[in-house]
C-alpha cells in the first residue's frame, strides 16, 4: 500500500486518508510502526500527529495533523464535539423504524477485556441512525456519531438487536457469501470452495465535517470500501434494484 494512494485530501495541516481495513491506525502492543497509518504517514512526511482513531476492521476516513499547532486545533474539535462524523454499516436484519436515536452510556466489559457495554454506570454515548436501504437479510444503515466512544456504533447496533455484519464481538463472525444472498448461486466446476464477498466488520468511516483554522468549512467523503460494496450490490440486484444509491 502506498500512502499516495489513499490520501483523499491534503493541505498543509492536516491530511485525511481512506484507511483499508485491517490496517492498524497507530502501532499496537507488537509495535508494527511501519504497518500502521501512523507508522507509514511518518515515513512519508518525517512529523506526523495522530488525531483521532478507527478500528482496524473499519475502513474510511481519518484525519492526521501534519503540525503541532493544528494537532493541538484538531484535538480539540474532536474533544468538544464540533466535527461531524458519519458511518456506513451494513447491519443484520431488518432495522425498523427507520430512523432514530440510542442515547445508552458505555462502559468496559468488567470481565472481558478489550470488549464494550452499555451501562449506566458509562460514559454517556449518542448516535442517531437512518436506514438507506433495507434488503431483509441486512440493511444498509448510516449512523452520526455525537460521541466517540470505543466500539460505540458496534455496542449501540447490537443493543438495537440488529448488529453490525460479520463482528464477532459484538454479533456473529460469520462472512457474508453470495450464496446466502442469490437463491439460484451454484459454485463454479472449477471452484472447490466459495469466497466470501465481506470477511471483516461491515462499516466505514464515511464522512467529517468541520471547520479549519482558516474557518473554511469542509466536507470529505470516503468512498464506500470495495467490499462492503460488493455485498450491498448483490443485495440490490436480488432485491429487483439496480440503482444505485445516491447519498
Amino acid at each position: 500500500m502506498r500512502i499516495n494512494d489513499i490520501i483523499i485530501k491534503e493541505t498543509p495541516d492536516f491530511v485525511v486518508l481512506n484507511k483499508p481495513a485491517g490496517t492498524l491506525t497507530i502501532p499496537d502492543r507488537h509495535d508494527n510502526q511501519l504497518s500502521s497509518l501512523q507508522g507509514m504517514l511518518k515515513k512519508h512526511y518525517g512529523e506526523i500527529f495522530t488525531v483521532h482513531r478507527l478500528d482496524k476492521d473499519t475502513s474510511g476516513i481519518i484525519l492526521f495533523a501534519k503540525n503541532e499547532v493544528s494537532h493541538k486545533y484538531y484535538s480539540q474539535l474532536f474533544e468538544t464535539r464540533n466535527v461531524e462524523k458519519y458511518y456506513l454499516g451494513l447491519v443484520n436484519g431488518q432495522l425498523t423504524p427507520a430512523t432514530g436515536s440510542v442515547e445508552q452510556a458505555i462502559m468496559e466489559h468488567p470481565v472481558q477485556k478489550g470488549k464494550m457495554v452499555i451501562n449506566s454506570k458509562g460514559k454517556a454515548s449518542h448516535t442517531d441512525y437512518e436506514v438507506l436501504e433495507s434488503f431483509g437479510l441486512y440493511s444498509l444503515v448510516k449512523f452520526h456519531l455525537h460521541t466517540g466512544r470505543t466500539h460505540q456504533i458496534r455496542v449501540h447496533a447490537k443493543y438495537l438487536g440488529h448488529p453490525i455484519a460479520v463482528d464477532e464481538l459484538y454479533g456473529t463472525e460469520a462472512p457474508v457469501f453470495l450464496s446466502s444472498i442469490k437463491k439460484t448461486y451454484k459454485l463454479g466446476k472449477r471452484t472447490e470452495e466459495e469466497r466470501p464477498l465481506l470477511k471483516r466488520l461491515g462499516l466505514h468511516a464515511w464522512q467529517l465535517q468541520f471547520t479549519d483554522q482558516q474557518g473554511e468549512k469542509h466536507v470529505i467523503e470516503a468512498p464506500l470500501a470495495k467490499d462492503i460494496q460488493a455485498v450491498v450490490t448483490q443485495l440490490r440486484k436480488n432485491s429487483g434494484r439496480s440503482s444505485e444509491l445516491i447519498l
